[in-house]
């Protein structure tokens, strides 16, 4: 237990300089967190390719424990990405964050879109510095998730609930998952859409440019 603590107390004092850095230069945080195949990686690929006319600078940070193949997916939308590999780990913590950031050239006002590693346990333990933590879930999962990982919900501001072009094809109660939600964090906004379709992403980018609207300095 005190071992835990040190690493967390450790990892907190980091994210508080990258919260510190992020707020010096407008910048808008994220941290996207989700279990495996929730769709956190298309909801991105579609977010940057639709933003791109609106000129604001997005930026990814892409967490996962092998391989570059979302980096890839990212920079092929449109938008500067840098990888980050944790092996073993199975969360991004605020030192991986601050070395993934030092290799982007953000620019004032730009959002920063943190994908975490595809687990509904560790990364909500870990405060990155993030401004706002978004947790995906799908119509392909059960909707008692919120009741089994509590603290993922409980910590989070946004739920999209993705793939909802699937719903027909799949038993998910849309209406009890949002229940089950709003009985851990009664707080929680949520939002339905799907990244295949496009049906209910223009309410997350709403979201997304109101949230990064509300951390730039006056002019």
């Amino acid at each position: 237990m005190s071992l835990e603590q040190d690493i967390l107390a450790g990892n907190q004092l980091l994210a508080e300089r990258n919260r510190g850095w992020f707020a010096g230069r407008d910048v808008f945080a994220v941290n996207l967190m989700s279990s495996p195949g929730a769709g956190k990686t298309s909801i991105l690929e579609r977010t940057i390719r639709d933003l791109r006319g609106r000129d604001i600078p997005i930026s990814v940070l892409e967490g996962d424990q092998a391989t570059s193949a979302d980096a890839e997916r990212i920079r092929a939308a449109g938008a500067a990405a840098v990888q980050i590999n944790t092996g073993t780990g199975c969360h991004l913590d605020a030192h991986m964050v601050a070395h993934g950031v030092a290799q982007l050239a953000l620019a004032p006002g730009s959002i920063l879109l943190i994908e975490n590693v595809g687990n509904l346990v560790c990364p909500a333990l870990f405060d990155l510095g993030e401004e706002a933590r978004v947790v995906v879930t799908s119509v392909t999962e059960g909707d008692d998730k919120p009741l089994k990982y509590p603290h993922m919900f409980r910590t989070a501001d946004m739920l999209l609930i993705n793939k909802l072009d699937l719903l027909p094809h799949v038993r998910f109660d849309v209406e009890r998952c949002i229940d089950h939600a709003r009985q851990v964090n009664p707080q929680l906004q949520v939002l339905l859409l799907s990244a295949e379709t496009g049906e209910g992403m223009p309410a997350w980018y709403d979201w997304l440019t109101a949230q990064r609207a509300l951390v730039m300095s006056p002019a």
